[in-house]
């Protein structure tokens, strides 16, 4: 049983490997890499060092403001 247990796993073992992608080099300058780096880094609140938010509010910020409309009506 270890036998076919051993030739199972050499089996899985070949396949996994001619699925395996290689990455390919970064060829990009250490510039343009740190442009990138600037790029995509979050906007950031220059008077209090907090990060800005661009996208829709969070969850847990907008449910406190929907339960208070909920009362209100």
């Amino acid at each position: 049983m270890d036998k076919r247990l051993a030739k199972r796993h050499k089996r899985q073992v070949s396949r996994a490997k001619e699925h395996v992608k290689l990455s390919e080099p970064d060829v990009r300058t250490p510039e343009e890499i740190k442009a990138a780096r600037e790029a995509s880094r979050p906007a950031m609140d220059h008077s209090s060092g907090a990060n800005v938010n661009t996208s829709a509010p969070s969850f847990r910020k907008t449910s406190g403001t929907f339960s208070a409309a909920k009362t209100d009506a």
